[in-house]
């Protein structure tokens, strides 16, 4: 590929940007201290701020708490209500929606199940609707959406707008999503994977703010990643970086739908996890409440039973989730070691109200295992965004398209 040049009109927006993302990223700043952290001049700074309050985007709030003996500096701060975006997790079992303002606080969340084998046409209606649903619901009024985030299932064709082939979506080949729910909806969309998304949503409102470099495990239906090398989101040469779901842990383990052997994804998945914990039970002699549940009623112990018994310390149940999550934890050694990132973040509805053994878990392994442990210990956090970090993440990808400095932004047509 060859390297692109840029010029001045493109330069002024990236600076614009990285302005911006700094008064977002702190809890008040001043254009001194944007200078100081930027690079830019303070006449640039000062420039690009006037016009930022001009546009209503950004809000002076009193006087710097940095006091420097002159005149007190005036702290900056975004302005949340000055625009909304709308966010759309496609999950193979569930719809979830939601508003959220400028800091990525969420104003108003729906779900609705999705219909088991529905085609994409029936699909894109019921998106629609929920999304109809969620502006009532907000009071957002329509020139104040910056557009719509919709995050699903890959691999993505994101040049085309289309999902490709999604292994739990058997119909679902090369169908232009992108275009269809734009259609449908008449706002512009932006589309990305799920686990992408949900790291973009790290970036700006969860663990992830001001790290240059972390990664992402999202942990829904199946087993994704998202990651941020030096502030921007890392897609890879087709967009689709990020499968952590697929890194072999068991040379002998069970076929993966990817075509390798024992992927993550197999072996911590809700499915895996349920299948598991039913090995288990057949064989236990009973005397806790999973296992009793197990004795009347085998389909009563699913994904939620195991997990809210897991929280109860239910023996099979924590056995089960710690040998899962002693999985993961070999794959963020890998991690750590290939990429050398700062922070591990972990999220998503499926480790809902059992993030801390996962945590602990990686935790425990990154002190130990990578080559670097004693040059420093890669840390490791839950996401604070937790069961809503992709419908949350969704609504950042417009967020972060329209505000945050991206390197792309700099090439030349």
């Amino acid at each position: 590929m060859r390297q692109a040049g840029t010029n001045l009109p493109k330069v002024g927006r990236y600076n614009r940007a990285v302005v911006l993302d700094q008064i977002q990223l702190a809890d008040g700043i001043s254009r001194v201290e944007i200078a100081q952290r930027t690079g830019l001049t303070p006449q640039t700074v000062s420039g690009i701020v006037r016009r930022l309050l001009d546009e209503g985007i950004v809000r002076e709030a009193g006087a710097s708490r940095v006091s420097t003996g002159g005149k007190p500096r005036s702290t900056l701060r975004l302005n949340a209500d000055a625009g909304s975006a709308v966010g759309l997790h496609f999950d193979p079992v569930e719809l979830t929606c939601a508003v959220v303002d400028l800091l990525g606080r969420p104003l108003a969340v729906k779900r609705r199940p999705t219909s088991p084998g529905a085609d994409p046409s029936y699909v894109v209606t019921a998106m629609a609707e929920l999304v109809a649903d969620v502006l009532d619901e907000a009071d957002v009024p329509r020139d104040q959406l910056l557009g719509l985030g919709l995050a699903t299932p890959g691999p993505i064709d994101q040049d085309l707008g289309m999902i490709v082939a999604p292994p739990q979506l058997k119909s679902w080949t090369r169908v232009p999503l992108k275009q269809m729910l734009a259609e449908a909806t008449g706002l512009p969309v932006t589309l990305d994977n799920d686990a992408t998304a949900a790291a973009v949503g790290e970036r700006w409102s969860g663990a992830g703010r001001g790290v240059a470099n972390f990664a992402y495990f999202f942990f829904g239906t199946g087993i994704g990643g998202g990651l941020i090398l030096n502030h921007q989101v890392y897609r890879g040469g087709s967009l689709n970086a990020g499968e952590f779901g697929h890194s072999s842990v068991l040379p002998d383990g069970p076929d993966c739908y990817c075509g390798n052997r024992g992927c993550l994804e197999r072996l911590a998945n809700p499915t895996a996890i349920v299948a598991e914990a039913h090995r288990r039970l057949a064989g236990s002699r009973g005397g806790s409440v999973l296992s009793d549940a197990f004795e009347r009623d085998p389909a009563s112990v699913d994904h939620a039973a195991i997990l809210a018994a897991a929280v109860a310390d239910d023996p099979v149940a924590t056995a089960v989730i710690d040998a899962a999550a002693q999985h993961v934890a070999s794959v963020a050694v890998n991690i750590a070691n290939f990429i050398d990132v700062d922070l591990i973040v972990l999220g998503g509805h499926g480790i809902e109200h059992v993030e801390n053994r996962y945590v602990d878990a990686v935790a425990a392994a990154l002190a130990t295992r990578p080559l670097c442990r004693h040059v420093r210990v890669v840390d490791v956090a839950p996401s604070p965004l937790g069961a809503d970090a992709a419908v949350v993440g969704s609504a950042a990808l417009v967020l972060h398209a329209t505000y945050s400095p991206q390197l792309s932004a700099l090439l030349a047509d």
